[in-house]
């Protein structure tokens, strides 16, 4: 288990963050967003959360597609974020996965990509609470 920190975030003032990852290096900037009194000029953290589970999900579908050699580039996700009110919190995350039509993907090399989508480290580690949609367009 590391005890290394994986990143730092610093508060700016007016509902702002500057996050570094340690390791690289790469930052990002955090707003609030619009309806909770901050200015949505970037990712909030609950947009992050949602958009971790798209990658995430994205990611292992990518390794397994690696292993099987099966070619995955160009697939990509839209991903909404949906708020509950009482309390605030995110309620669900739906994905719609969009593969490429021209790599005429057989239903096996289907079957096997949709099977490792619920499967990898953020879908398994949010709250049971956070309703995860998964939806594909081949």
């Amino acid at each position: 288990m590391s005890t290394k920190p994986t990143a730092i975030a610093v508060y700016h003032g007016e509902l702002r963050t500057e996050c570094t990852h340690l390791q690289s290096g790469n930052t990002l900037v955090t707003d609030a967003p619009c309806d909770n009194r901050g200015r949505g000029e970037a990712f909030s953290p609950t947009d992050l959360l949602a958009t971790a589970l798209g990658s995430c999900i994205l990611t292992i579908m990518g390794i397994t597609a690696r292993d099987h050699g099966i070619d995955l580039a160009g697939t990509r996700v839209e991903i909404t974020k949906i708020m509950a009110s009482e309390p605030r919190r995110v309620d669900e995350v739906v994905m719609r996965f969009h593969f490429p039509k021209e790599r005429g993907y057989s239903a096996e090399q289907r079957r096997l990509i949709e099977s490792v989508a619920g499967t990898s480290p953020v879908p398994l580690s949010v709250h049971p609470n956070v309703r995860q949609t998964i939806e594909f367009a081949w």
